[in-house]
């Protein structure tokens, strides 16, 4: 299996959701197709360790999408609690994205 590398330029879209009282910003990057190619997520403490986590949760997330993982895989896989929620800012940002109606 191969990565798709991205164009420098592409379209993107980016929205702010609140996740137990943190401001998350996501945003998508899309492939030339249309397809979600990468993801970045920052939290409204700039450089805090959540900060960093989301940061690199989506760069993995993104990595995985560039080598043909979907959106929707990814969403299942993550934690989620007993009512079917996601558990962490990443897994809330990918159920977001995963559902095309929300960008």
């Amino acid at each position: 299996m191969t990565r798709e590398c991205l164009p420098n330029r592409r379209p993107n879209e980016t929205q702010e959701f609140d996740r137990d009282g943190i401001l998350v910003k996501v945003t998508v990057g899309y492939k030339p197709d249309g397809q979600i190619g990468e993801i970045f997520l920052n939290a409204d403490r700039s450089d805090s360790m959540l900060d960093v986590l989301m940061s690199d949760a989506a760069i993995i997330a993104s990595i995985a999408l560039q080598y043909g993982v979907s959106v929707r895989q990814l969403a299942h896989a993550i934690k989620r609690d007993r009512f079917g929620i996601a558990s962490s800012p990443i897994g809330a940002a990918l159920d977001r994205i995963s559902s095309p109606e929300v960008l």
